[in-house]
């Protein structure tokens, strides 16, 4: 046998052995198997997807990022480099880079199914409906279910996770484990009528976002008629939690301050002046601040709504989330199987908060007040509140969801959401953020008793 021969056949030979050890759970003997094949060969493709994907599953997402950056670079032309690149970037609301390697990974491979998939978020997300129909059909049509990896001993228990075409599903990959649970995932909304259900013991509707997956959460209600499996979070509980019903509903529990909204057309945006100003304007469906702006007087109106995608708008009351020293503020509480979690505490000086772009890291004094939370929620938020949250949580009724909220100056929770799309992501590795990882690690742990309670299990 040549050399060159012989280095593809040990190269062949190590992937394998990386990829059995990733297929039987052993992730931390996976994750070496894999760094051994790229100190040799830095930019071997397959090993660097599979790394990424591995990282991923195990809750590293920067490390995930990583590893598909360098495939994406020195991989051009591989759809499944550019496509798992692609799709990160998308969920961390990075539209135009994630549209770069969409665009890659379709040239590569006109058939790529997950590029399509996200591609029709990505246009949805951009108001463009038609296009985005399109590549949904061209992903989900004919592929209405799909299994998952499963890595542990035997068959496993059969979990049916209910997912929406459109996007806005419940990020499930930490607390729904690929050694314990064997997942097929199902679109209803593709689900060719009167066919059966894949075999399953539980049920896990992941569609979370009312205001996108009202269609599937339709078709998911009708699929799950008849059945008598345990069903987390149940699509008729879900399709309850729209913004604007929210708003309404959820206005009337003791100790709740909601925004005032109106979803309206185009055409009558003017209307949206009853609430005064500022207000703002968001394309229902949407997170991460994503078309979401502010409109601080009625001249500027309509040309705010001109900027924004999509047919119908959400106005709605800016609530003063300011406190004395002039910081925005945005605390975040888990509900997870009838119990309250704290999750977060954001600071900034921007009225639009979000974790990820707050002033956290700036000031140790944001860092301490947030650890204070995550250790006694009851004593930092007041017995006023607690009562509010939990009067949310018994109007919600789902098994999983999240609340964001402020207080203001009277103890009361000023809402800014609460549904099943919250994420409970993992802090960063740097020790500056140590003392979040204990509630983080709670909040999974309460999800996994959650799925074990169902199963009949705990």
């Amino acid at each position: 046998m040549m050399h060159g021969e012989a280095d593809a056949a040990a190269t062949r030979r190590d992937l394998a052995q990386a990829r059995h050890l990733a297929a039987s759970g052993a992730d931390d003997a996976a994750r070496a198997a894999y760094l051994d094949l790229l100190r040799t060969q830095p930019t071997l493709c397959p090993a660097l997807v599979e790394l990424g994907a591995l990282a991923l599953a195990g809750g590293y997402r920067s490390a995930a990022r990583t590893a598909w950056q360098q495939a994406a670079l020195h991989h051009p032309h591989n759809a499944v480099a550019q496509a798992a690149l692609a799709i990160l970037l998308l969920e961390d609301g990075e539209v135009a880079a994630a549209r770069v390697h969409l665009d890659r990974a379709l040239a590569a491979d006109p058939a790529c199914r997950p590029a399509h998939e996200a591609m029709a978020q990505l246009l949805e997300a951009e108001g463009d409906p038609a296009a985005a129909a399109l590549a949904r059909h061209r992903g989900f049509a004919g592929h209405a279910t799909s299994r998952r990896r499963y890595r542990g001993p035997g068959d496993g228990i059969g979990l049916l996770l209910l997912v929406c075409a459109r996007g806005g599903n419940v990020p499930v990959r930490r607390w729904i484990d690929d050694r314990r649970y064997a997942v097929t995932t199902l679109c209803p909304e593709y689900h060719p009528e009167g066919s059966p259900l894949p075999p399953h013991a539980l049920v896990v509707n992941a569609i979370g976002d009312a205001d996108l997956g009202g269609v599937a959460l339709a078709c998911a209600e009708r699929l799950l008629a008849d059945d008598r499996t345990p069903v987390i979070n149940q699509p008729a509980h879900v399709c309850r939690t729209t913004r604007l019903h929210n708003a309404g509903r959820l206005a009337a529990v003791p100790g709740v301050v909601t925004p005032r909204m109106l979803c309206l057309p185009r055409a009558r945006i003017a209307a949206a002046g009853v609430l005064g100003f500022p207000l703002l304007l968001r394309v229902p469906g949407l997170h991460t601040g994503r078309h979401f702006i502010e409109v601080t007087s009625g001249a500027g109106l309509a040309k705010a709504a001109a900027s924004l995608p999509g047919d119908e708008l959400l106005a709605m009351e800016r609530l003063d989330a300011r406190r004395p020293d002039g910081l925005w503020h945005k605390y975040r509480v888990m509900l997870i199987g009838g119990e309250l979690y704290p999750l977060h505490l954001a600071l900034s000086r921007h009225w639009k908060v979000h974790y990820f772009t707050a002033a956290m890291a700036e000031d140790a004094c944001y860092r301490e007040e947030e650890r204070r939370f995550l250790a006694d929620m009851q004593g930092c938020l007041g017995v006023r509140a607690m009562t509010a949250l939990r009067g949310i949580a018994a109007q919600l009724g789902l098994d999983y969801a999240g609340i964001d909220f402020a207080i203001d100056a009277g103890g009361s929770v000023l809402l800014f959401e609460a549904n099943a799309t919250m994420a409970i992501h993992p802090p960063d590795p740097d020790p500056r953020w140590h003392y979040r990882r204990p509630a983080v690690a709670e909040a999974v742990a309460a999800a996994t008793r959650m799925l074990r309670t169902f199963e009949g299990t705990d």
